[in-house]
């Protein structure tokens, strides 16, 4: 476990979520994955904890606001189970907007209860045609009697249905066309409504939605940032958030590798454990030294994060970029030592595999990060 630059209270607080995802949420995964729904009995032990906190500053009765507080707690949750890790992880991506762009009025009124779990908050930017061409968006925000009146339909928002409030983002009339504005949508207003709530491969207990906002009055105050400056909000959340991300993806592998490790030392074949055949140890060699590199640089991203270095956007997308790589190779080497026990659900080595596919996916699909941090290199980044 990567703790060099922890003090005593983050020690403290790692080793707390360890023991409490042990302890009240290992033996319920599988009842989690089954039900294929939000686990709420999981977010009021949270509450309970204090845990959404990690997702907000100290002065709005957060933690202590750190990235690197936030990606070892989700690593530790994402051990035990990508899908309850999202509920945090969530609520980190709904909180990030407000905390770096909102103005006082808005901080106020939202992290003090965003850190309790009290608010439950998303973030809605993709639309069908506008997963990594966000500019295509097609939902539209025209000002309204005091307000905004927001259209548009939105898919693969995580959370939606059980938000209280959503970052919205749509276009709006700009001098030259048009540009993104971002809002802070109350999901209980009329004309918010979420239509479907998607089946998916992994991350069965984190629900992932489409909506869809019709003649939804948004007051001039919950306009996040500034009018036409929503493309810039998304980017710095996503630039921290990636990094939240990459947590995910290492606890995920991890996870993997905990449980082939326990079973390659108590599985016999031909008279031996399997852990002291030479071929398994070569691949675990190898799948050990992935999950520490991804770890290295998911924590090192994190700090640069912290310190606001320049280089953060860079190195939040090659911490997602190696960790989600890693997550699936290590996952998929896991359930392949493990043979036929590797496939069966209760292992748990092929629910690691199906949660692990997503992060190469989602908060910018990996070819994008490739291409992205090849363009800084060659314009000089190193």
């Amino acid at each position: 476990m990567y703790h060099a630059t922890f003090s005593d209270e983050q020690q403290a607080v790692i080793k707390m979520v360890r023991e409490l995802m042990l302890e009240q949420v290992s033996a319920r995964t599988v009842e989690v994955e089954e039900r294929g729904e939000f686990p709420h009995w999981l977010a009021e032990l949270f509450k309970r904890y204090d845990l959404f906190g990690v997702a907000v500053p100290e002065e709005y009765g957060g933690i202590d606001g750190l990235v690197v507080t936030e990606v070892a707690v989700l690593e530790q949750m994402a051990r035990v189970s990508g899908a309850c890790s999202m509920i945090l992880g969530v609520q980190c991506l709904g909180s990030a907007p407000i905390v770096l762009f909102g103005d006082d009025a808005q901080k106020e009124r939202w992290l003090p209860r965003l850190a309790t779990g009290e608010v439950m908050g998303a973030f809605a930017l993709t639309e069908a045609n506008a997963g990594s061409d966000v500019r295509a968006m097609t939902s539209r925000a025209v000002p309204g009697d005091g307000g905004w009146v927001l259209n548009g339909r939105k898919v693969f928002i995580s959370h939606a249905n059980i938000a209280d409030v959503v970052v919205y983002f749509a276009k709006t009339k700009a001098a030259k066309g048009e540009e993104i504005t971002a809002f802070l949508v109350e999901t209980d207003c009329e004309g918010f409504e979420v239509d479907k709530i998607e089946h998916k491969m992994g991350l069965r207990g984190s629900p992932t939605c489409s909506l869809v906002v019709e003649n939804v009055f948004v007051p001039a105050g919950n306009v996040l940032g500034s009018v036409g400056q929503g493309l810039g909000v998304a980017l710095e959340t996503l630039y921290k958030t990636r990094i939240a991300s990459a947590a995910q993806a290492l606890g995920v592998a991890q996870g993997a590798l905990d449980i082939v490790a326990t079973y390659v030392k108590e599985r016999e074949q031909f008279g031996r454990p399997l852990a002291r055949n030479p071929v398994v140890q070569a691949k675990l060699g190898r799948m050990i030294t992935q999950v520490e590199a991804a770890r290295t640089l998911i924590y090192t991203a994190a700090a640069r994060y912290d310190d606001d270095q320049g280089d953060k956007a860079r190195f939040s997308s090659m911490a997602k970029l190696f960790a989600s790589d890693t997550a699936m190779t290590v996952t998929t080497d896991a359930v392949q030592l493990m043979g036929g026990y590797g496939y069966m659900v209760e292992y748990g080595a092929e629910q690691f595999m199906r949660d692990a596919k997503v992060f190469q996916i989602f908060e910018g699909a990996n070819e994008l990060h490739e291409t992205g941090i090849a363009r800084e290199f060659l314009r000089g980044g190193t």
